[in-house]
């Protein structure tokens, strides 16, 4: 047998995080594999900077990342970046100070499908449950993926103006319009929605982008639009920026 130490070492890792539900500590991977702690800490290292590890600062502690996920089904990827988001958008609620819900939103074609949600105290009972779909070009959270993908993807995705459904009555119905829209979120730095979804709720979102600058998520914040003024709106907007940076760092698996 072919005796590559630190080849199988990775692997081992590897295999030792996949049997897990969530983040393990360094020193728990090191004892169970019974793997030198010097060696561990450099093989994990060098998986994180590859890509294929996260890092959650709150434990201390590493796990497969959505790169490694695509191995297996997307229904577990989804999990597991909704599970990775989750102490990010617990905090992004606490530092508004406001009655909102922040959510964590993937892109599946032309829908949004939410698979994180944090609520603040008294906030607004919204529809973005876990597992809930909607559609992309009414949604905060779809408007920042589909305004970080390329041109070409957007027109695949919407191939004419029939795919443009409306729900409450307002929201784009022209692909002028929606054009219109993204090429403004790009701008801005972050997407926005008011009463799209629900008359009186409205929202901001922000991509979160993966190790190819690709959208892999969008982060959100949905609140009652009579609520908040000009200067909030503003301030949330670069909150949910600020918090999908951070959940990036994360995926990319940068130190």
């Amino acid at each position: 047998m072919t005796q590559v130490p630190a080849a199988r070492q990775t692997l081992q890792v590897i295999k030792y995080l996949a049997s897990h539900g969530g983040p393990v500590r360094a020193s728990t991977v090191a004892r169970d594999l019974g793997l030198p702690r010097s060696t561990t800490y450099h093989l994990l290292r060098v998986l994180q900077d590859e890509g294929f590890l996260v890092h959650s600062p709150e434990n201390q502690a590493y796990a497969l990342s959505p790169l490694l996920a695509e191995l297996g089904s997307s229904v577990l990827g989804s999990a597991s970046l909704g599970r990775l988001a989750q102490p990010v958008l617990e905090r992004l609620v606490a530092e508004t100070g406001l009655q909102v819900v922040a959510h964590l939103g993937l892109l599946n074609h032309s829908d949004v499908v939410y698979a994180s949600k944090v609520a603040a105290s008294r906030a607004p009972a919204v529809v973005t449950s876990i597992g809930v779909r909607l559609p992309a070009h009414l949604t905060a959270t779809g408007r920042a993926m589909l305004a970080a993908l390329p041109a070409a993807q957007v027109d695949a995705i919407y191939p004419d103006a029939t795919a443009l459904v409306t729900r409450s009555g307002p929201g784009p119905t022209t692909l002028a319009a929606l054009g219109s829209l993204l090429a403004d979120t790009r701008d801005r730095g972050w997407a926005v929605e008011d009463g799209d979804i629900t008359l009186e709720y409205a929202s901001v979102a922000a991509a979160v982008l993966d190790h190819n600058g690709y959208p892999a998520a969008a982060v959100g914040l949905t609140f009652r639009g009579a609520a908040i003024d000009d200067r909030e709106w503003r301030a949330l907007g670069r909150a949910t920026r600020n918090a999908a940076e951070a959940l990036s760092r994360r995926i990319r698996g940068k130190a």
